[in-house]
């Protein structure tokens, strides 16, 4: 595939793996959430990029992409020697998720699970069962979500989308203040 050969150049000029020049350009919103998807990981309520195999001049090349183009708070973090990451901050995870959750495949939802789950944001929800026209309390996603036997990333889509219509016609969440 032509473009598959295009991005390889790209990335590997003469064999060794770089962020190129043009990385504002090519990172889009998909681009991203690919990113995250493959070299993602949480850590203390935000995320880290896991960028080990660039020079630390490429990996501050991606991280003011994410703070100019995306309005990321982030930071550099040396791993071990000569290998840096990129940590996304707690207070940027919303926007973080706004911008790429169209395109997390739901199974990778938790690397975004910050974004939920920060001490101001364990609020109660609420679980309307129309089946059963019953309402239950929850004190967080995750209580909610194992005692419906469901991956607690899929409320975290439905407050993330704003959703009203019912889960598979039968349950709907709300956030208790």
């Amino acid at each position: 595939m032509p473009c598959m050969s295009e991005l390889h150049y790209l990335f590997y000029p003469n064999g060794v793996k770089i962020i190129p020049k043009n990385i504002f350009e090519l990172l889009t919103p998909i681009a991203l959430a690919h990113m995250i998807m493959g070299d993602g990981s949480v850590k203390y309520y935000g995320l880290i990029i896991c960028t080990d195999s660039y020079t630390v001049q490429d990996v501050v090349r991606l991280m003011n992409v994410l703070i100019i183009k995306y309005r990321l708070e982030c930071n550099l973090r040396a791993h071990r020697k000569n290998q840096y990451r990129i940590y996304i901050k707690q207070g940027s995870m919303p926007s973080l998720f706004n911008i790429v959750s169209p395109y997390i495949h739901t199974s990778m939802l938790y690397k975004l699970k910050s974004s939920f789950s920060n001490p101001s944001n364990r609020n109660k929800i609420e679980v309307f069962d129309k089946d059963t026209n019953q309402t239950t309390y929850y004190d967080s996603i995750n209580k909610a979500a194992r005692a419906l036997n469901i991956n607690h990333g899929i409320i975290v889509y439905y407050f993330a989308r704003n959703q009203t219509k019912p889960y598979k016609d039968r349950y709907t969440f709300k956030k208790v203040n």
